[in-house]
């Protein structure tokens, strides 16, 4: 029997466990498959090995491995294999795979812009966007970075768009928001490449707060779990997979 594990990035922040879980089980419940399960690689609970654990105990014959991240780094070329490896070696007769992170894709940068029209409906060439990043040292993940400022800039005539980042990279979230306020004449919509509420996006927050406090134009976008699209890219990853497994397999 096929089964589908998913994997988010975990968080101690209870409030986007919550919301990761939800958005989880909400995937589960629009994908045709009888075994699926939900799992985190770290902070939060359950961890892989037990969501693994229950797709074994629940008749599994073979599991997909879907990640819920938005982008491939160090989580996604490292940490989840090792924790797959060992699991992998303890049920060597149930083949396991890694479907793709989402990667640079056009629906959704088409998502990215809506939501920037979703938080500045009246969004125009004076105003500019600031997207940032979780970050990495990884540099396929700022070459990834590049993409997407130049996505957006092709969907939207801004003043500038700019990307930074709130850890393992430069520039910083700190440096990125005082640089692009300091020459913008209009509005500054923040865009969080996030997928869900946590404590980086409290981070965001706080910072977006201080400043509209002190009379500054800046606006919060809503993180990109907000948007169906996401839930569709991830459908449509399960759905590849399971028509490939059929293909190998019969």
């Amino acid at each position: 029997m096929r089964a589908i594990l998913y994997v988010g990035h975990g968080t101690r922040s209870k409030k986007g466990a919550d919301e990761a879980k939800q958005f989880i089980e909400r995937v589960i419940s629009e994908v045709k498959c009888e075994v699926q399960e939900l799992s985190f690689l770290e902070l939060t609970e359950p961890y892989i090995d037990e969501g693994f654990t229950r797709c074994v105990e629940r008749g599994a014959t073979s599991i997909c491995v879907v990640p819920i991240f938005l982008l491939s780094a160090g989580h996604i070329k490292k940490d989840i294999p090792e924790a797959l490896e060992p699991l992998k070696k303890g049920f060597p007769n149930i083949p396991v795979e890694m479907a793709d992170p989402f990667g640079v894709r056009e629906d959704l940068l088409d998502a990215l812009a809506e939501l920037i029209r979703d938080a500045a409906p009246d969004v125009n060439g004076a105003d500019s966007v600031l997207i940032v990043g979780r970050g990495s040292s990884d540099p396929g993940l700022l070459d990834n970075f590049v993409s997407i400022v130049k996505g957006v800039k092709e969907r939207m005539a801004l003043a500038q768009v700019e990307a930074c980042y709130l850890a393992a990279a430069a520039p910083t979230f700190q440096d990125g928001i005082r640089n692009i306020c300091e020459k913008t004449l209009g509005r500054v919509i923040v865009v969080p490449y996030l997928l869900f509420e946590g404590l980086l996006l409290a981070e965001v927050r706080a910072e977006v707060r201080k400043r509209t406090k002190n009379g500054e134009s800046v606006l919060l976008a809503n993180p990109l779990g907000k948007h169906q699209a996401v839930i569709d890219i991830i459908k449509n990853r399960a759905r590849d997979k399971e028509e490939y497994h059929a293909a190998a397999y019969h």
